[in-house]
């Protein structure tokens, strides 16, 4: 019995069980707790912890957003247990196609899913590297806070909600994702 569950939640689940599970969390901490799903926050709530007071963007009751925090801190252990004690054995298949394309950028999949040439402390050290994740950070941590919100805090709650400033934001993000992985990425890659 104990075999068969660990096999059973070590496949990934199928989007028609995740994806569910995922938007029942919309309504169960509306309903329950009146709070509103979203990651982006907890770093203005860390940030008012640690600096209390001192900025006034900052000067808030963080701790009725506590929960936030908490939520943050259960994804962070749930990662880890995940790629730890319920780690699928079995290697990840990358598709062929994109094992080409990544080749043709000079980006070779050696194991896993994150190649050396991407993650690594010699490639952020590179103009490319510095790029991609110092100054693409800035912009995504930039622009989840300049439009109020995640990704998935307006694309799950916001639309949820009907709210229509989350309906603009999640339309840009689409957008700039497929504009950035079709035009942006490319260039970039070949620095």
């Amino acid at each position: 019995m104990d075999i068969l569950f660990l096999d059973v939640i070590r496949n990934p689940w199928p989007w028609y069980v995740s994806g569910p599970l995922i938007g029942l969390t919309v309504p169960v901490l509306a309903i329950y707790g009146n709070k509103a799903f979203g990651l982006s926050s907890s770093l203005k709530h860390i940030c008012a912890a640690c600096l209390p007071a001192r900025l006034p963007f900052f000067d808030y009751n963080w701790k009725q957003e506590s929960w936030n925090l908490v939520f943050v801190f259960g994804i962070f252990v749930g990662g880890i247990v995940a790629s730890t004690i319920l780690a699928n054995p079995n290697p990840m298949n990358i598709d062929p196609k994109l094992i080409l394309e990544l080749n043709e950028y000079g980006i070779h999949v050696q194991d896993g899913l994150m190649p050396r040439d991407l993650f690594s402390w010699n490639s952020l050290s590179s103009l490319k590297g510095w790029v991609l994740m110092v100054f693409g950070g800035f912009l995504i941590g930039f622009g989840s806070r300049y439009a109020n919100g995640c990704n998935s805090g307006h694309a799950i709650y916001g639309l949820s909600t009907l709210q229509w400033p989350s309906l603009v934001a999640t339309i840009c993000f689409m957008i700039g994702g497929f504009l950035m992985a079709n035009f942006g990425l490319p260039l970039i890659l070949n620095l």
